[in-house]
C-alpha cells in the first residue's frame, strides 16, 4: 500500500500534484513544508502552496485576494470565515494551464515582494464574571487557568459564556475542572 501523504487527502492526485509542483518550481519560489503539505515561499513568507482533496486538487495564494483574477479561476474556500486566501480548483490535469498558473504566481509574488496583506482583526476580548467567580473560589484552577496560553484561556472563557442558562454554565464547569488541573487546553484532548 503507497504511503498516504498529508497534503493528497485521497492519494489520487499524485500525478496531477506532481505536475502542479513542477510548474512552481519554475519561479523562484522556495518549497518548504508547513501545515503537514508543501508550501512555497518568498523572502520567507507563504506565496502558494498545493494539495489534494476528495473532489479536486489545487493551488492556493495566500494572500490571493490582491490578484487581479482576470480569468475568474479563484474561489474563496469559506465565505465569510477566509479573508486573504483563494484557491484555483482543478478536477483533471487537463485543466492545468502552466501559463496561466505562472502568470498568477509571478504577480502572488509582486503582491508578496510590494507587503500587501490583510491583517489580522483582534478578536473581541471576552470578559465572564461568571468564570471569574469560579476561578476565584478555585484558586488552583486559577494559577493554571493563568498558565495556560490566551488562546487557551480563550477557548474556555467562549465555552462557559456562550452557555445561555445558568445551570448550563455550572454544568460545563464541572466538565472542564478535570481539564484544568491537568493545565490542559478545552480542545488538548482531541490532540
Amino acid at each position: 500500500m503507497p504511503e498516504k501523504s498529508p497534503w493528497n487527502k485521497t492519494n489520487q492526485w499524485a500525478e496531477e500534484l506532481e505536475i502542479l509542483h513542477n510548474i512552481i518550481r519554475k519561479t523562484n519560489l522556495v518549497e518548504t513544508t508547513k501545515w503537514g503539505g508543501p508550501v512555497y515561499t518568498h523572502n520567507k513568507k507563504n506565496v502558494v502552496g498545493i494539495g489534494g482533496f476528495k473532489s479536486y486538487f489545487g493551488i492556493w495564494f495566500f494572500n490571493g485576494v490582491f490578484l487581479k483574477d482576470e480569468n475568474k479561476l479563484l474561489i474563496n474556500a469559506q465565505e465569510g470565515t477566509t479573508k486573504s486566501l483563494r484557491q484555483m480548483r482543478f478536477q483533471s490535469k487537463e485543466e492545468i494551464n502552466e501559463k496561466t498558473i505562472l502568470a498568477y504566481i509571478r504577480e502572488a509574488i509582486t503582491i508578496e515582494e510590494k507587503g500587501l496583506s490583510i491583517k489580522p482583526q483582534k478578536k473581541e476580548i471576552i470578559h465572564s464574571t461568571f468564570f471569574e467567580i469560579f476561578l476565584s473560589e478555585n484558586p488552583i484552577l486559577k494559577i493554571k487557568f493563568e498558565s495556560l496560553t490566551p488562546y487557551k484561556q480563550r477557548e474556555y472563557l467562549e465555552f462557559i459564556e456562550t452557555a445561555k442558562q445558568d445551570k448550563t454554565k455550572l454544568a460545563r464547569l464541572e466538565k472542564i475542572k478535570p481539564l484544568l488541573l491537568e493545565g490542559k487546553g478545552l480542545n488538548d484532548r482531541y490532540q
